[in-house]
């Protein structure tokens, strides 16, 4: 963890107990939002990122597309939990002119 800023230490400093209990829990509530705003981001980016011809109807509901490389060369695969176990359907290659 890297240490804040100066100028936030200083002003926290001058702060009272209550205050600075408020100020943690505004700072914990911020970085829960932050930390959601930033998994929605990467989330949005994997589907933006999908090549179009992949959004199937029949890939199963809980399937998230995975790249697997294999002898130097990348595959497409949905990839989904059932139970315990991890299942894996291939779909094509990455580089379809391979």
């Amino acid at each position: 963890m890297s240490d804040p800023p100066k100028y936030i230490l200083e002003g926290l400093e001058k702060q009272s107990p209550e205050t600075l209990r408020e100020i943690a829990q505004i700072a914990a509530e911020m970085a829960d939002n932050k930390e959601r705003q930033l998994v929605t981001e990467l989330e949005e980016k994997e589907i933006d990122d999908r090549p179009k011809d992949l959004d199937r109807d029949d890939a199963p509901s809980n399937a998230t597309l995975t790249t697997k490389e294999i002898n130097g060369n990348r595959y497409y695969y949905w990839q989904w939990r059932e139970g315990e176990k991890i299942k894996s359907e291939y779909i094509r290659p990455v580089d379809p002119k391979r």
